[in-house]
């Protein structure tokens, strides 16, 4: 089985890697970590930049962790991306990260985390950042 782990270079993104490490060392399971922006011309902060990258690899090849980092800009969303991983592959557990946000926020911005609740068809664990 394989526990997947939706990464962003913020608090939250860090705190559900490190949760995401945790649980497949602990279930020895193989751990896939996605970074995913549908691109194009407009700037996405989600989307992290090689320096980060080359970190993420190094702390899973540092964890002795059966691993695999992956980054899609496809033209899909995140959400999309994610779905398709987990009706494609045997995943046993999503991790995702939440931050605080006000219920306006939540309201005008949408719920990249409440869209994956919705959508996927394996457990999630949703982690705070410390």
């Amino acid at each position: 089985m394989t526990i997947l782990v939706a990464y962003v270079a913020r608090p939250e993104g860090q705190a559900a890697l490190d949760k995401g490490m945790e649980i497949a060392k602990r279930r020895n399971e193989r751990l896939v970590v996605v970074n995913a922006s549908p691109g194009g011309t407009k700037e996405d902060p989600t989307m992290i930049d090689v320096p980060e990258r080359e970190r993420v690899e190094n702390l899973l090849q540092d964890a002795g962790l059966d691993a695999e980092f992956k980054q899609f800009v496809r033209g899909k969303s995140a959400v999309e991306e994610i779905v398709d991983m987990v009706d494609t592959q045997p995943v046993s557990l999503l991790v995702i990260g939440l931050r605080k946000r006000s219920p306006v926020g939540k309201l005008i911005m949408g719920s990249v985390a409440q869209e994956l609740l919705l959508s996927v068809s394996c457990p999630v664990l949703a982690v705070k950042a410390g």
